[in-house]
């Protein structure tokens, strides 16, 4: 059920949830996950993929058909392991999580307005992705080309039996046809505004506002 936060930022979760609204002193930002909500968010996809995906049976080696999580760098890829760690708790079984580097494959690239240079970090996967079903995690889903960019990245790497999004946020605006099947949480927030995610591993806290 969707919710409201203070400053009056709809937050819908894709399936029924009890989050409730936070308030928060700080001038122009909007907690809408805080960490306690951002852990069961995660611990909801958990479920969600648990329950739809069905990974290879247990005693067969780590080469045959099955289920993998690989996240985008860079909060993607935490969010990926927790999500991976939830997985091998709940089937019992080790579920494998790699990270994915999408700057190369950036259609901004070499965008005339573009004068930073990007900076290339390794991707670390550390199993043959071949016929699996690949979970892609990334923090939010906004225009799609992050997206977009980690599907041509992951195709270079090898032939998956299927490529799957799963997100921590969702929000309007998207430029490409993609869709996550696999969200969390479903803001509401104006074109001006942004999402910025904050994991402790990378930042010393679990939480989402809008700015």
């Amino acid at each position: 059920m969707p919710y409201r936060t203070a400053a009056g930022i709809l937050c819908q979760n894709r399936q029924a949830s009890q989050l409730q609204p936070i308030h928060d002193e700080r001038v122009n930002m909007k907690v809408i996950l805080n960490a306690e909500q951002i852990a069961r968010t995660i611990g909801r996809l958990a479920d969600q993929i648990a329950g739809a995906e069905t990974p290879r049976p247990a005693g067969t080696s780590s080469s045959d058909n099955g289920l993998a999580i690989i996240g985008i760098r860079s909060r993607g890829e935490i969010l990926a392991q927790r999500l991976a760690d939830r997985l091998s708790q709940k089937l019992r079984k080790s579920i494998p999580c790699g990270t994915l580097d999408i700057t190369l494959y950036r259609d901004d690239l070499n965008a005339p307005h573009s004068g930073s240079q990007p900076q290339v970090r390794t991707t670390e996967i550390g199993f043959d992705i071949d016929g699996k079903v690949i979970i892609l995690v990334d923090d939010v889903l906004y225009t799609g080309r992050s997206a977009r960019a980690a599907m041509d990245a992951l195709i270079d790497l090898g032939r998956p039996k299927a490529i799957r999004l799963a997100v921590l946020v969702e929000r309007a605006g998207r430029e490409l046809p993609i869709q996550a099947d696999y969200g969390g949480c479903k803001a509401e927030v104006r074109p001006e505004q942004s999402v910025q995610v904050s994991l402790v591993e990378s930042d010393g806290k679990d939480e989402v506002v809008v700015e």
